[in-house]
């Protein structure tokens, strides 16, 4: 029998395929299922327009046969078949595809799709078989006929009995080498696990004989083997099924199912789209974050299906990164695959279904904080920091996309507040969003520099976390109001009779102004009278874009570039202390030495940042002592 060579382009492709092409070598059994699908859909176009042909679904199957003993994997359909023409054209030639010429030739009926549109997923059985036999008997054929091939050497074909009209693939599964266990193909739970994973909802049942264990007859505790046929897929997928028909309890059964996770989740979004793109998803938000969701090893994306079959764990491409703690699939038919199904073509299908779902997303958060409020703040407890990041990451692009999913703790509500409720809550006369930087709730609302924006009324956002001053900053305003730091120079509060006051003290105490920042040297920038202190003697403002904060976690960077805000020492001549202050100047300038150094380190201490002279800082106080 003449061994008949593979097309010199076709060797190269199918020698590139089983090397390197596919990345897990178990995707062979999903592309054989995926072709035996096609195969019966075939016959069910037929049916659409052939009166003499009857459709009955349930005489459709795929049957998964397993032989360990001889090493032989065979996939049954009860397809449409192939004659020795189809055969040789199909399987010959690498890259053609039955399947693409077959939807090009006929229109597509009730929502039924094809999915073997490339023509290499047949030849990833290669990559596990050493020798690959397909015996096929097609439609309105007499003969059966046999195709068999051992790889890039070529192939045969020769007549061949079969009673029914369908295909049967064969495969002589490889030995285990050092690199490669090809054994884990001939164990039936790992096969079914295969089938679950790619193939759990093909339209048509995936049978196999699966190995149980039953009571003995006759014995109370003695169980022995038992083999029985089964269906391993679930076939009906459950973003296909009528929302009204689904209950809570069915998508959180889908979301352990999945191993989304282990928790419940907060909300879950079911989208059908038939419009420029069709396709079919369920999100999941979770309830928790994941142990390694800020580790490198955390892969975000959705799951990809195409017409049932999964053809991506983790589609990176359909979520943004701000929301990449959503769990879930998508489900489409118009997606273009590339050779492989494993990796996609960037077309604008994929675009328009990742815009699709992150509007989706947003208008469902926004939902939830509407309607929810209470499960809105456990998923920012979670979340809350994802979000911000996603403000602030690419230049701002996408602050208006997430801006009004944004919340702080607030001075008055005590608890957490959008910024809309903030503008809601805001006084006629008041110009800015006021915030206050801390490491905590407690210790912000200790800080000096708040006294005179909390004694005017105005409500000040409480930033705890590192990223939230650099949010702001991206923000810039909200609804034309600017943020604005209770550190800043200017706070925009004018009491002109007290400015003019200030003014005149400034200007009888210029000398004692100079001293201090002269003693102080490059620790400050200048040293004023304060207009926001109240009843604290002394505090730290910035001028310019780095604030204190700031200047903090940028030093603690791995990449510390010493970078540092221009400090300000701001002086409270109400305070007792600035009478003291002024008595040494004037008396013994030791001693006033001593206050100002005493006085910059105080203010150092309140926000938080590193003395630079510990011992020192201690031996002033016991100046004072003796």
């Amino acid at each position: 029998m003449e061994t008949k060579q593979f097309r010199a382009e076709s060797k190269r492709l199918l020698d590139l395929m089983i090397n390197s092409i596919y990345t897990h070598r178990e995707i062979f059994l999903r592309e054989l299922i995926s072709n035996a699908s096609d195969a019966i859909d075939k016959i069910y176009y037929r049916a659409l327009t052939d009166d003499t042909l009857e459709f009955d679904k349930d005489d459709y199957y795929i049957k998964v046969i397993l032989d360990e003993k001889n090493r032989v994997l065979k996939i049954i359909d009860t397809g449409i078949g192939m004659t020795k023409e189809e055969l040789e054209d199909n399987l010959g030639t690498i890259a053609k595809s039955g399947s693409l010429a077959f939807k090009k030739e006929n229109e597509l009926k009730d929502g039924y799709d094809i999915i073997g549109q490339f023509g290499v997923g047949f030849y990833s059985a290669f990559m596990v078989a050493e020798t690959v036999t397909v015996i096929s008997k097609a439609l309105d054929s007499e003969g059966a006929y046999k195709w068999e091939s051992q790889g890039i050497d070529g192939y045969t074909i020769e007549p061949w009995e079969k009673d029914t009209i369908g295909t049967e693939i064969i495969l002589k599964i490889k030995e285990n080498t050092e690199d490669e266990k090809y054994d884990e193909y001939l164990e039936e739970y790992r096969l079914k696990d295969i089938i679950k994973k790619y193939s759990d909802f093909i339209r048509y049942p995936i049978k196999m004989n699966v190995t149980i264990k039953k009571l003995k007859e006759g014995s109370e505790n003695e169980y022995e083997d038992y083999v029985e046929e089964q269906t391993i897929n679930s076939m009906v997928p459950i973003w296909r099924k009528n929302k009204n028909e689904l209950t809570e309890e069915d998508y959180s059964n889908f979301y352990s199912e999945k191993r989304y996770g282990f928790d419940k989740p907060v909300k879950h979004i079911h989208i059908s789209a038939d419009g420029a793109v069709r396709y079919n998803a369920i999100l999941f938000i979770p309830e928790r974050i994941p142990f390694d969701y800020y580790t490198k090893e955390y892969e975000k994306g959705l799951e990809l299906y195409s017409n049932g079959v999964l053809i991506m764990n983790k589609c990176s491409d359909l979520l943004p990164d701000y929301f990449s703690f959503v769990k879930g699939m998508v489900d489409s038919e118009d997606l273009s695959l590339n050779i492989s199904r494993e990796m996609l073509q960037h077309d604008r299908q994929l675009k328009l279904i990742s815009k699709n779902i992150k509007n989706k997303i947003k208008n469902e958060l926004l939902a939830l904080l509407k309607d929810d409020r209470d499960k809105y703040e456990e998923f920012y407890k979670s979340f809350g920091r994802q979000l911000k990041y996603g403000v602030y990451s690419d230049f701002g692009s996408n602050k208006d996309m997430l801006q009004d999913l944004l919340m702080f703790y607030s001075s008055k509500a005590k608890k957490l507040v959008t910024l809309n409720e903030y503008i809601s809550g805001m006084a006629d006369d008041q110009k800015y969003i006021y915030y206050a930087t801390g490491e905590s709730n407690e210790r912000i609302e200790k800080l000096p520099q708040t006294e005179l924006v909390t004694e005017k009324g105005f409500e000040i956002l409480y930033l705890t976390e590192e990223i939230d001053e650099f949010v702001l900053k991206v923000l810039m305003a909200y609804k034309e109001k600017e943020f604005k730091s209770v550190s800043a120079g200017d706070l925009g509060i004018e009491d002109q009779e007290n400015e003019n006051n200030l003014d005149t003290e400034h200007t009888a105490n210029k000398e004692l102004f100079e001293r201090m920042k002269t003693i102080l040297s490059d620790k400050v920038k200048d040293v004023r009278i304060s207009k926001r202190l109240k009843s604290h003697p002394v505090c730290l403002t910035n001028d310019g874009e780095i604030s204190i904060e700031m200047e903090k976690i940028l030093n603690a960077m791995p990449n510390n570039q010493n970078i540092k805000a221009d400090k300000i020492l701001e002086i409270n001549i109400n305070h007792n202390v600035f009478e003291a202050l002024k008595d040494s100047y004037e008396k013994d300038q030791e001693k006033f030495v001593l206050f100002t150094n005493l006085l910059y380190n105080q203010a150092l201490l309140i926000e938080g940042l590193q003395i630079n002279d510990p011992v020192e800082f201690t031996n002033d106080i016991c100046k004072l002592m003796i």
